[in-house]
């Protein structure tokens, strides 16, 4: 008798202290997410100048790696009474016809000629010639129209003068006779050639496409403006525009300027969208010199959930003994609305659901919840198993984590990219600098996967090329 009242007086306390330390689970119906197509959303695009800096020099040194050894050959004598071949004798020079007004260069050749010259007369069928050679060195003068077209530099050159340093003469009947004004005729004929020649040349040499591309290409590279948050900004290349080419000084200077869609991304590093071929080059009278950044911060509801589950870690929510911790936040899209899950332990075990709308704040810079609210299937629940869950202090003190600040991001962002502003090379002769203003909030859409908070920056923002290396 004794054992069984011992017996049931100790399943008695078992009942009592399992009843009075049960954890009450929550079976809340999951609102599944919309499974509707993308939205594909507008991106406006935006500018960034991209002058081109082209020094004489590099164009002198480009003429001459292309124009080397004879430049001119006439080998029939019977024409013309000349044989005449020409060499370029020494580099050539390139300088600016007038440094205050114009857009003409000056070239100059340093040439050798080897001339043949025939006298004498046919007569009855009888061929009586005397050849004779001459070895001679001078310049050639010539004057240059410069412009845009095609991605290079395009001129059209006149033959503007012919100086030898000797003048040659011959001796015919004993006496040193100047053959200057035969010779000189001549060698115009052949002016057209040295023309097209140089012309030729500068063309070959100052094709600046592969180094406009290649800079392009390497601006286009996602670059990663903060490492905690994982942010990527990405620009993506649509045309360029190009005035025409003006001499100033010893350079041209080529404005251009990219139309680009600009995105800023959140998580592992994105693809890069650069597509060469589908780059196309424009002619304008003038580039602006403000320009307006349109950015799009792209989170997807995968990355944005791991920064809200940080939020609530180490936070306990509740009243009393009563509490619960969240361990896990997701989110998801669905009906015009974000759902958010928080799987908690303590008091209440499972996954219980909110709803509300997102709202992004322009003060904090952040996006955050308004109206968040159970979803009717677990609030029906809670108030079933779970009433004090249910209390209005403490969803509110669980809406204050359900936000995500973009505030560092953002700021982070704006010290990179002014860092990639100072001066910045990704590759030899192709420099960054620019300056920005404070980052505007536009407006916010929703897709099936992913957060669009619409940004715009006035920013001046300028990608030199130096030189055609």
């Amino acid at each position: 008798m004794h054992n069984t009242i011992k017996t049931i007086l100790f399943t008695l306390i078992t009942i009592i202290v399992t009843s009075c330390s049960s954890t009450n689970k929550i079976n809340a119906l999951k609102p599944e997410p919309d499974d509707a197509s993308p939205i594909v959303y507008e991106n406006n695009p935006s500018f960034i100048n991209l002058p081109i800096n082209i020094k004489l020099k590099d164009i002198e040194n480009g003429t001459n790696s292309y124009l080397n050894g004879l430049i001119y050959e006439d080998n029939t004598i019977e024409d013309d009474d000349l044989e005449i071949k020409i060499w370029k004798l020494a580099p050539i020079t390139i300088r600016n016809e007038n440094p205050f007004s114009g857009n003409k260069i000056i070239t100059v050749l340093p040439l050798k000629a080897q001339i043949k010259y025939r006298i004498g007369t046919k007569k009855l069928g009888v061929e009586m010639y005397d050849v004779r050679e001459f070895n001679l060195n001078g310049k050639i003068t010539l004057s240059s129209n410069v412009g845009l077209l095609n991605w290079k530099l395009k001129t059209k050159t006149e033959f503007k003068s012919l100086n030898w340093n000797e003048s040659p003469t011959m001796t015919i009947f004993g006496k040193n006779v100047p053959i200057t004004y035969l010779i000189n005729p001549a060698l115009k004929l052949f002016k057209s050639k040295i023309e097209a020649t140089i012309d030729e040349s500068i063309e070959k040499a100052m094709d600046f496409k592969p180094n406009v591309i290649g800079a392009l290409e390497k601006i286009s590279q996602p670059f990663q403006m903060n490492e905690a948050y994982e942010s990527w900004l990405r620009i993506i290349p649509i045309e360029l525009y190009a005035s025409d080419a003006k001499l100033k000084n010893d350079s041209f200077l080529i404005d251009m300027g990219l139309k680009c869609n600009m995105e800023t991304l959140i998580g592992s590093k994105p693809e890069t969208k650069f597509e060469a071929s589908k780059i196309v080059l424009k002619t304008v009278s003038k580039i602006p010199n403000q320009v307006t950044a349109n950015i799009i911060a792209v989170s997807s509801y995968n990355d944005a959930s791991k920064i809200m589950t940080k939020n609530f870690s180490g936070q306990e929510f509740g009243s009393g003994s009563k509490k619960i911790t969240v361990k896990e936040v997701n989110i998801w899209h669905k009906n015009g609305k974000m759902v958010v899950a928080l799987d908690v332990l303590g008091s209440v075990n499972g996954t219980i659901y909110l709803a509300g709308l997102p709202q992004y704040n322009e003060e904090k810079k952040e996006i955050y919840f308004d109206n968040l609210d159970y979803v009717l299937d677990t609030k029906s629940r809670i108030m079933r198993t779970a009433n004090w869950l249910a209390q209005g202090i403490i969803l509110k003190k669980i809406q204050e984590s359900c936000r995500y600040s973009i505030k560092p991001n953002l700021e982070e962002g704006k010290k990179s990219i002014m860092s990639y502003l100072n001066n910045y090379s990704p590759m030899a002769g192709v420099y960054v600098n620019g300056k920005t203003e404070d980052i505007q909030f536009q407006k916010m859409q929703l897709t099936n996967n992913a957060i669009l908070a619409f940004l715009k920056i006035n920013s001046t923002i300028n990608i030199s090329i130096n030189g055609l290396k």
